[in-house]
């Protein structure tokens, strides 16, 4: 797993299909790119997707963005074929749909590693079944391995309001559980976590809504389904100038010798223990890789 700390507020799903899209997708200011072989595929276009994702990757161009191929499950037709095209693309990172369990990842890097993909390709998780709400715990605790490491899990509410017949209301509540279930379990064993998708990309009210209440749960950024909605996504997903000013202003209290030897200090009126230091030293961590990117 990487030590680095890397914007993920805003992670753009762009049909494999569609060529157009996925070279448009290398000027956009998304954090994450997602060239999905699966569910916005059809399956007669599955092979042909496969080739394009291949040159497109191959070609480079991209900008900032951290460019992640999402495959089809390794017992369909296809996922075999898309891990072995995964493996010699110069991608970040395989997203692995519908894990439900440790095992489905060990196969993935099973196959992965029998086709000779690079250690440092690493693993995203789509956490959209029930059995996979259940088994978070480990299916994070497999996340360390000599290769493809598990970084992030990846929300996929639409397919577990499928799977639950839950619905899918403002504010979430049928879901909330499970959505912090998952910002638990991500947190104990130190993943990224992305929130789902806001279907009804014209509805500009409610993305921003369901950003906030992703935020507030501990997402560290939300999965897009339209270029329209990168502009929220990071500005809500960003840490506010006032947030990063007391970040540093945390920092440097505990970097003055006086309180070299404290686990408390008063700073303004407030009490900080050393574990706000240590959010502090996240909050700027994750302002300053995205203020040294250069403007798209």
């Amino acid at each position: 797993m990487t030590d680095a700390i890397r914007p993920r507020r805003s992670v753009l799903y762009v049909p494999g299909s569609n060529a157009r899209a996925l070279e448009k997708a290398k000027s956009l200011a998304a954090d994450c790119l997602i060239l999905d072989l699966e569910d916005s595929v059809a399956p007669d276009a599955k092979a042909e997707a496969r080739r394009t994702i291949a040159e497109v990757v191959g070609a480079g161009g991209f900008a900032h963005q951290e460019v992640v191929i999402r495959v089809n499950a390794l017992s369909s037709d296809w996922g075999a074929e898309d891990l072995r095209m995964a493996a010699a693309a110069p991608a970040h990172a395989v997203l692995v749909p519908k894990v439900s369990q440790p095992g489905d990842l060990a196969a993935v890097r099973a196959a992965l590693a029998a086709a000779s993909a690079p250690a440092g390709l690493a693993l995203w998780a789509m956490m959209e079944t029930p059995a996979g709400i259940i088994n978070a715990p480990a299916i994070c605790a497999a996340a360390a391995a000599p290769a493809h490491a598990l970084e992030v899990l990846v929300m996929g509410t639409n397919d577990l309001a499928k799977e639950t017949r839950a619905a899918m209301t403002a504010g979430r509540a049928p879901m909330l559980a499970w959505l912090s279930a998952s910002v638990l379990a991500a947190r104990a064993y130190g993943l990224d976590i992305i929130d789902g998708v806001y279907n009804n990309f014209q509805d500009a009210e409610g993305f921003r809504a369901e950003c906030q209440h992703g935020r507030s749960l501990g997402m560290d950024g939300k999965t897009l389904i339209h270029p329209g909605q990168i502009g929220p996504g990071n500005e809500i997903f960003s840490p506010a100038t006032a947030e990063v000013d007391w970040a540093r202003r945390i920092i440097a209290a505990f970097e003055d010798p006086a309180n070299a030897a404290k686990g408390v200090i008063s700073l303004d009126g407030r009490m900080v223990e050393r574990l706000h230091r240590d959010m502090a030293r996240r909050t700027v961590a994750i302002a300053d890789a995205i203020g040294a990117r250069s403007p798209l």
